[in-house]
């Protein structure tokens, strides 16, 4: 029996663990000095942190699961409220690097400091850690409503 393309379904779970696959070898490749899984809820975490972390050993890289993902001019709060992600690198400095800038981040805001410039300041250093090239961090930065860097359809339509 022949299927048409319109009876293609692409569960949640098995999109996510493409994506993970795909930023676990760019970095395991030096492409990407740093890159992150999609906001996941708590029970996709359970889902997939298995799989992620056989992918992790595979490729000799590094994973850490943060539960509150420094939020940018990149990505929204409403993107990755609630939702956890999973930090990849090779080198633990990276790892450092982003938890200083979270850091730095907050103790901007418990100063009042945290203004639209230093916001743009701390988008372009996470971009950078993200390995984006600078003509894109720039592009990135003059256009705020496109926040969402990973958008899925699910079956019903929907974005998830």
């Amino acid at each position: 029996m022949k299927t048409g393309k319109s009876d293609l379904k692409i569960d949640r779970i098995s999109f996510q663990l493409g994506m993970i696959n795909c930023f676990v070898e760019m970095v395991a490749n030096g492409v990407k000095k740093l890159a992150i899984s999609p906001p996941l809820r708590s029970e996709d975490y359970e889902a997939v942190e298995e799989a992620s972390d056989r992918m992790v050993k595979a490729f000799g890289i590094k994973s850490y699961l943060d539960k509150s993902l420094l939020v940018t001019d990149l990505q929204s709060e409403e993107f990755t409220s609630g939702r956890w992600s999973i930090l990849y690198y090779e080198d633990d400095e990276i790892l450092r690097k982003y938890i200083a800038l979270k850091d730095k981040k907050s103790g901007l805001e418990n100063v009042g400091r945290y203004d639209r410039e230093a916001r743009k300041q701390i988008s372009r250093e996470f971009m950078k850690l993200l390995s984006y090239p600078d003509d894109k961090i720039e592009q990135k930065l003059s256009n705020p409503e496109s926040k969402t860097p990973f958008v899925f359809v699910d079956q019903e339509g929907g974005e998830s």
